[in-house]
């Protein structure tokens, strides 16, 4: 990410927080618009009664999918509008709070940013209409990503459950075993540097959903949410576990500082100078489309763990929501239930690349079965249906985690950038967000 992007996210998150602050006043009575209520009943008739719904995304399936859906309901016209990408739209949709209009009858949330709206009482709770029956079509930690605060905010449509993505023919080339433990990848890290010092383990400047999910995996739990009662603690056992293996990359530089998602970065994944990644499932789709010439390098195996129980963490992913400033909320819970439960959308979504957080298809063999061309014809689904049940449940993020995002540059970051203890920089990002979350009008302890 070039520093102009850093800035840019970095202005959007506090537009985003300092907008929800007005959400928090309004808590007692709810925004503007409808707040729904029905049953299940009413999903069918308001799909045959018909209408118009406005549907933010920015997925690739997503106008694949909404062609589908008004051929099977030619009855339902739906809007679909790219307001941009996670942070750029979630702040046109806290104006839209704001204002009491504007906002769309379905949107696509990010999991770690759905309990901003879901705290500002923004959202349909889906459960009036029956859709908490749907619980067992869905993998537990997605699942609990969409019930926040004794409410089902939305469907889960993906998830990012997290794996080893390694260079194989790097490995090959300088004998290295694939790390099972944290230990095994810190020396996988030094062999390949000491080997060839053009060659790193993987690239890390300090990404604030990275770090999340791997203090998720080492058992860190340090967002406790309780309504507007929130307590940090960056500095509890699990987090301080992944600070200290990830410490020994930082501190031996064993890091490359190239930038994610960009040109170079790529350009490593590709030449192997960026020897493995840490991250969600979604990945495949990633390097098959944009690391094409390294075709037959790549390979998957389980998350690198601390002591051999396999377990792993969310990377990424996310759902959709209703909004209650939607008109015809019925007729948005009823798109929703097709758009994240229905086969022929599932289908939709499979093909442009995305990963399902749907039991059916984690479950399918067809689906874990199937030989990946790119990857040299392993079963990569195999690995990765797999780490979906092994996500370590009890996770919970900030009520404020896109502003909380937005800051991890300037706090952690500058460990990375001077190489020092991860912990300082835990320290003071745990510092700044106690006190934006108490100017907020949140209750925040250490």
């Amino acid at each position: 990410m070039t520093m102009a992007r850093t800035a840019l996210r970095r202005t959007l998150g506090v537009a985003a927080t300092a907008a929800l602050a007005v959400g928090l006043a309004a808590c007692s009575s709810g925004p503007s618009g409808s707040t729904g209520g029905g049953s299940a009943d009413d999903l069918d008739a308001a799909l045959e009664a018909g209408g118009k719904l406005t549907y933010w995304s920015w997925t690739p399936s997503a106008e694949a999918q909404v062609a589908a859906f008004e051929k099977e309901y030619p009855n339902v016209d739906v809007e679909l509008v790219n307001a941009g990408t996670n942070t750029e739209e979630y702040t046109k949709l806290q104006n839209a709070i704001k204002a009491g209009s504007g906002a769309p009858d379905v949107v696509q949330i990010e999991y770690y940013a759905m309990p901003q709206f879901a705290l500002s009482d923004s959202l349909v709770d889906l459960s009036q209409y029956g859709l908490d029956e749907l619980e067992d079509d869905y993998s537990a930690s997605t699942w609990g990503s969409v019930n926040i605060d004794g409410k089902l905010v939305g469907l889960p449509q993906d998830s990012g459950p997290m794996a080893l993505f390694y260079n194989k023919s790097v490995f090959d080339q300088f004998g290295i075993a694939v790390p099972t433990t944290w230990d095994e990848y810190v020396e996988a890290a030094r062999q390949l540097h000491a080997a060839d010092p053009t060659k790193y383990i993987t690239s890390d400047t300090g990404d604030a959903g990275f770090a999340t999910s791997m203090i998720w995996q080492a058992g860190g739990r340090p967002f406790e949410i309780d309504g507007t009662d929130i307590t940090v603690n960056l500095a509890d056992e699990g987090t301080q576990k992944w600070a200290g293996v990830w410490n020994q990359l930082v501190e031996e530089g064993l890091l490359s500082t190239t930038a994610g998602w960009s040109d170079e970065w790529y350009k490593g994944l590709a030449d192997g100078s960026i020897a493995t990644l840490v991250t969600g499932a979604w990945m495949p789709g990633v390097l098959e489309s944009s690391v094409a010439d390294a075709a037959g390098d790549w390979a998957v195996a389980p998350m690198p763990t601390y002591d051999g129980t396999p377990v792993t963490a969310e990377n990424g992913g996310g759902g959709q929501s209703v909004t209650k400033q939607s008109k015809n909320p019925a007729l948005a819970a009823a798109f929703l239930r097709w758009l994240n439960n229905d086969p022929a959308s599932i289908e939709v979504f499979l093909e442009s690349g995305g990963f399902p957080a749907t039991t059916a298809d984690l479950e399918d063999p067809d689906f874990v079965g199937l030989e990946s061309e790119y990857f040299g014809g392993q079963k990569i689904n195999e690995v990765l249906t797999q780490a979906s049940k092994d996500v370590a449940s009890g996770w919970s993020y900030l009520p404020y985690q896109v502003y909380a995002n937005s800051i991890f540059g300037d706090t952690v970051g500058q460990s990375y950038v001077n190489k020092s203890d991860l912990n300082e920089g835990l320290a003071e990002w745990q510092r700044q967000l106690v006190e934006y979350g108490n100017e907020q009008g949140f209750t925040v302890s250490e």
